[in-house]
């Protein structure tokens, strides 16, 4: 049976389903679902949460009632040494209460799409970077150059919330936008960005070689060009999105990026916008750094943090983990094979292959409960509304019922 939507709706709203939190989506009150200023990603986000099918908890592939989930999550935490919590797909709230457990657990803590993430926090922590925010751009940017992405794909609103809106404090002109290694041209991005640090010092003897050489398949005149552009902008803005650098030491391209933007920041104003990858990560990796002073790929040990960015990531702790608790909530993404008892938590409309020692299916943040979540920026945090009424608990009721578990059994 389809859930109905609340009769108070339409009521503005704030979607979950890409970094922009975009908040003025409009939803209707009558199925099916309507929804204004909605982009391909919110239609699919709240049509899946409206109409996915029913599920219920389930204990080595039988189903049972929650009680008995909770009970049986919190039994293999109980035995498990080393577990890893992976996934974490959820809001502000939901990780609050994941961390609780990763502390009472000694648990090793990685976001789904930390690989990208992990790339701007190398290059960050090595020589520091100097970013700007959504408000900023929109405000502010005349020249945006986006390195390595199209942008739209991961956004499909940010040109029409940030470039084309003329709603603007200084009415700005339209910024001028420009793209640099898209696709297949990607992996050439180490070359280019090492050229262009490299023309940006006069003395350097690439300048003087003739503009119709090609580097990474870009002349030196259009690199120059795209240079003298930057230089020109009253406030110019590098976007880049480090997941879709899918070559080794791609974090080194991202510092040669924000080495670009610290020189030319010597002469005039320009910023960087690194671009998250969703699924929370952004929320997730702000309030674990709250609790633990640490982003994720961070685990306790004894009731104390540390943080490893290479040797506790999903792919290496999968081999030496002695538990899986997967988390997933705003999309039904399953867990990857892994040969340790596995607990999954999350979107309802899971569909397995191969059934988990435990899935507890929980509700879907901004559409079944409340929360909070950060936008990719950081800059802002931004609540989520219930939409309408769910039997299905949220994750941070079901995470907060194991903690209690687990605390009887030690005490």
């Amino acid at each position: 049976m389809k859930p109905s939507i609340n009769t108070t709706l339409p009521i503005t709203h704030c979607c979950p389903a890409c970094g922009l939190l975009c908040d003025d989506l409009v939803l209707n009150s009558t199925y099916p679902l309507s929804i204004k200023n909605a982009c391909t990603k919110s239609i699919s986000f709240f049509e899946r949460a409206f109409t996915g099918k029913a599920a219920t908890s389930s204990v080595a592939g039988k189903p049972t009632d929650l009680n008995s989930a909770i009970q049986a999550a919190a039994n293999i935490l109980n035995k498990a040494n080393h577990p890893l919590f992976a996934g974490l797909g959820t809001e502000v709230q939901g990780m609050r209460a994941i961390m609780r457990l990763a502390e009472k657990t000694s648990a090793t803590l990685d976001h789904m799409h930390s690989e990208g993430t992990v790339r701007n926090t190398l290059a960050m922590q090595n020589s520091g970077w100097q970013t700007t925010t959504l408000t900023e751009i929109k405000n502010r940017a005349d020249v945006i150059l986006a390195i390595g992405t199209d942008i739209v794909s991961s956004y499909p609103r940010f040109f029409e919330k940030l470039v084309l809106n003329t709603n603007t404090l200084f009415n700005r002109p339209k910024p001028e936008v420009i793209y640099l290694g898209l696709a297949e041209e990607a992996a050439k991005l180490p070359e280019i960005m090492s050229a262009l640090n490299a023309l940006m010092n006069a003395k350097n003897p690439l300048n003087k070689k003739p503009d119709t050489d090609l580097i990474g398949g870009v002349t030196i005149a259009s690199l120059k060009l795209i240079l003298a552009k930057l230089k020109a902008a009253q406030y110019g803005v590098v976007v880049w999105s480090a997941s879709a650098l899918k070559f080794p030491q791609a974090e080194l391209t991202v510092q040669s990026i924000t080495q670009l933007i610290a020189k030319l920041n010597e002469t005039n104003r320009v910023a960087g916008l690194p671009l998250n990858s969703g699924d929370g990560d952004s929320s997730v990796n702000n309030t674990s750094t709250w609790l633990s002073g640490y982003p994720t790929r961070n685990r306790f040990v004894n009731g104390h943090p540390e943080y490893d960015a290479y040797h506790f990531s999903t792919k290496l702790q999968l081999m030496n983990c002695d538990a899986l608790l997967w988390v997933s909530t705003f999309n039904a993404y399953l867990p990857p094979d892994c040969e340790a008892p596995t607990i999954v938590i999350g979107h309802p409309d899971m569909q397995f292959k191969k059934q988990p020692d435990v899935f507890i299916p929980v509700g879907i943040p901004g559409v079944d409960h409340i929360g909070t979540m950060f936008r990719m920026d950081s800059s802002v945090a931004m609540p989520l509304k219930k939409l309408h009424e769910t039997e299905l608990p949220s994750l941070s009721d079901v995470v907060n019922r194991i903690v209690s578990q687990i605390e009887a059994k030690l005490s």
